[in-house]
């Protein structure tokens, strides 16, 4: 009788655990997995060891008129949005530039998603809504996550010679130092397009430190050891 309490015990324990660590779906999962060559085992570790499943996310950058008058329109849009199973994940104003909005959506059906980029409709809403530049699409396979608030984050994408030999590097350099520099580890994806073209999400801490850091001798360095290609994108959000 003991031993069945035992066993019955750790069931809950797994069921329990499972149920507070799972989080989205991976209806991309195939796609990001087929361009990845041998890289994809250790993509698929990082995703283990972080205790959660990948999901697909899209963001949609583009410049509106006046934030204001355009919010208004897109939260308007949210039944839309849900129907092409998109759920919000984040919207944010470029620090730079606050009319440059990115818009983050966790994907549940990826030809929904992308029905939805080419519908004329979309475009009459984005119209509507002040948007004055030609929206980028780009969507991601996102293997870690963490999850929590952001007010302001880093996002840095840039494409990779090797995708094993860049997470290595970015291991190796540790969560813990990036921490020390004011950026806390909160996303790292790969395009679905391109599995070789990461996307990489931080939570700012400390301002003043995350911006010494990232555009220093130092990291510059350190991305061309790990077989960064050309110039990296990065950019800073205010969330909204």
């Amino acid at each position: 009788m003991k031993k069945f309490k035992n066993a019955l015990l750790s069931v809950l324990a797994i069921a329990i655990a499972t149920a507070l660590f799972s989080c989205g779906g991976s209806s991309g999962k195939k796609s990001a997995d087929s361009t990845a060559g041998t890289s994809t085992d250790t993509s698929k570790k990082a995703s283990i060891s972080a205790g959660f499943s990948p999901f697909d996310i899209v963001d949609i950058t583009h410049n509106v008129k006046d934030y204001a008058k355009w919010r208004p329109v897109f939260d308007a849009d949210s039944a839309n949005q849900k129907a092409a199973g998109l759920q919000l994940v984040a919207v944010g104003r470029d620090a730079d530039s606050s009319n440059r909005i990115l818009i983050a959506f966790k994907i549940s059906d990826m030809a929904k998603a992308k029905a939805m980029e080419a519908d004329p409709k979309l475009k009459e809403t984005m119209t509507k809504a002040g948007v004055i530049s030609k929206p980028d699409f780009e969507y991601y396979h996102i293997i870690r996550f963490t999850p929590g608030e952001v007010k302001q984050w880093l996002v840095v994408n840039h494409k990779v010679k090797n995708f094993a030999t860049w997470l290595k590097a970015f291991d190796a350099e540790g969560s813990a130092k990036r921490e020390s520099e004011g950026l806390s580890d909160r996303t790292l994806g790969r395009s679905i397009t391109d599995s070789n073209m990461v996307h990489v999400v931080f939570k700012i801490t400390d301002l003043a430190k995350a911006k010494a850091a990232i555009f220093s001798d130092d990291k510059k360095k350190l991305m061309e050891s790990a077989g960064v290609v050309g110039k990296p994108d990065i950019r800073i959000y205010n969330a909204q």
